[in-house]
């Protein structure tokens, strides 16, 4: 039987303490540090999104905002973090998985790694579960082999590819984004607002219940067949504002039992820059 790609904090109760299992508190934003060393799980790493998860250039109109980082360089950070191939790899965040949790989830299993979860609900589920918690900082002292990636398993999708397929009618292009970024109401952080001509918007909180936690995965895969329709996973492409949340709606659908389609790793950061915005 497949490991869920989400793990509740009863279940990671009874298995934190194993040999195999490591911690993750994976986080983004100027206080994301400050954020883990007030307050996390007993046991937990501090992943800092920008530095760990992404190569971040000065180019956003190349890559966008978070460009994935090379496999190598990858390979050195999760050999640095204690993980090796055996490891049961637990992440969480501090906004329901949707954030630095579900990229760094999406990116174990895109160099297939098969033993990692997200935390259901993230740290407020953790602290109404009364999962231990500490402050200050923790590392892994266990020494590990060099972690390699032979194949990368999940597919990555560029512009060119997602400014044809958001034209043809047998694709999806998903924008997870909230509703008023997609209708161009508002944009907080990239220069122009609006979105990817020919996409349709399901935005990710939609995979939550009112309490933050997933919704049940027949309820989430009911949910998306109707939206889906006859299209097949591989003619989906899922986008975000940097190709981090999109990685909340990736997770949901692996939850839901259903294939993973392809990310728009570059997304609105990078379409709304680069040649995709322009006619």
């Amino acid at each position: 039987m497949s490991l869920s790609p989400i793990i509740e904090v009863d279940a990671l109760l009874s298995i934190h303490k194993n040999a195999d299992v490591l911690i993750f508190n994976v986080r983004t934003g100027k206080s994301a540090r400050a954020g883990y060393e007030a307050e996390h799980l007993s046991g937990a790493v501090f992943v800092d999104l920008n530095s760990q998860l992404a190569a971040i250039n000065s180019d956003v109109s190349i890559g966008g905002r978070h460009p994935l980082p090379d496999q190598a360089v990858f390979a050195k950070t999760l050999t640095d973090l204690g993980i090796s191939k055996r490891t049961h790899v637990i992440v969480y965040d501090d906004a329901n998985g949707s954030n630095a949790a579900a990229r760094f989830w999406w990116m174990l299993k895109w160099t297939g790694h098969d033993k990692v979860q997200v935390i259901n609900g993230g740290l407020e589920q953790a602290r109404k579960s009364n999962f231990p918690m500490r402050s200050g900082t923790e590392t892994n002292s266990r020494a590990t082999e060099p972690y390699t990636i032979e194949q990368l398993t999940l597919p990555t999708v560029t512009m060119p590819e997602v400014k044809k397929a958001a034209q043809h009618p047998d694709y999806l292009v998903i924008d997870v984004r909230s509703k008023e970024r997609f209708d161009g109401i508002t944009e907080p952080i990239d220069l122009v607002a609006g979105h990817i001509p020919g996409a349709i918007n399901i935005p990710f909180t939609e995979n939550l219940d009112p309490n933050g936690l997933f919704l049940k995965p027949g309820e989430l895969k009911s949910n998306y067949e109707k939206k889906f329709g006859d299209v097949k996973s591989e003619r989906m492409i899922v986008h975000c504002g940097s190709g981090v949340t999109a990685c909340h709606t990736l997770l949901a659908l692996s939850y839901a039992g259903m294939e993973i389609p392809g990310l728009y790793v570059g997304s609105w950061s990078e379409w709304s820059r680069g040649l995709g915005f322009q006619n």
